[in-house]
């Protein structure tokens, strides 16, 4: 994480993490992030309070254990990184969307407790995902397009 783009977010869970691979084999999963915001507003002397929403993206054995622990309604704090995608849809019109790529996710416990499971180290060969845990790892190969190749169709 360099570059000055990172962003630290907490909120709670708007959709149960969709776990897919793409057809490499990598494991990918995607959710809704929705993150409150509260103030005091000086005229009226009463809190106003707005909400945003963010879809997050996470890769590889991230992707595989956010799947299997997080679910709609968990409150998380996730550090990661903007990322902007574009595509055609089927109209051939142009879209894009930016969204939070995680390098890290963990659940927020100021109202919440969690326990924590370990999961086996694997090796490079051992299934989707590659590697699980611990230890540097070499960046993807797909770090320059965002975890994705340009002929891939978004989800």
């Amino acid at each position: 994480m360099s570059n000055g783009n990172t962003v630290t977010v907490v909120g709670n869970i708007t959709r149960d993490p969709e776990l897919r691979f793409t057809p490499s084999g990598q494991a990918t999963a995607s959710f809704g992030l929705a993150v409150n915001r509260r103030w005091m507003n000086r005229q009226t002397q009463e809190w106003d309070e707005a909400t945003s929403f963010f879809d997050v993206v996470c890769w590889q054995q991230m992707a595989e254990n956010a799947s299997e622990s997080l679910a709609k309604g968990s409150r998380v704090i996730v550090t990661g990184r903007l990322d902007q995608r574009s595509w055609e849809n089927p109209e051939g019109e142009k879209r894009s969307k930016i969204e939070i790529v995680a390098d890290e996710i963990g659940p927020s416990l100021r109202w919440a407790t969690a326990s924590i499971t370990k999961n086996e180290r694997r090796g490079p060969g051992d299934g989707p995902g590659g590697g699980g845990g611990g230890g540097p790892r070499p960046a993807p190969a797909e770090a320059t397009t965002g975890g994705y190749s340009y002929d891939e169709e978004p989800f």
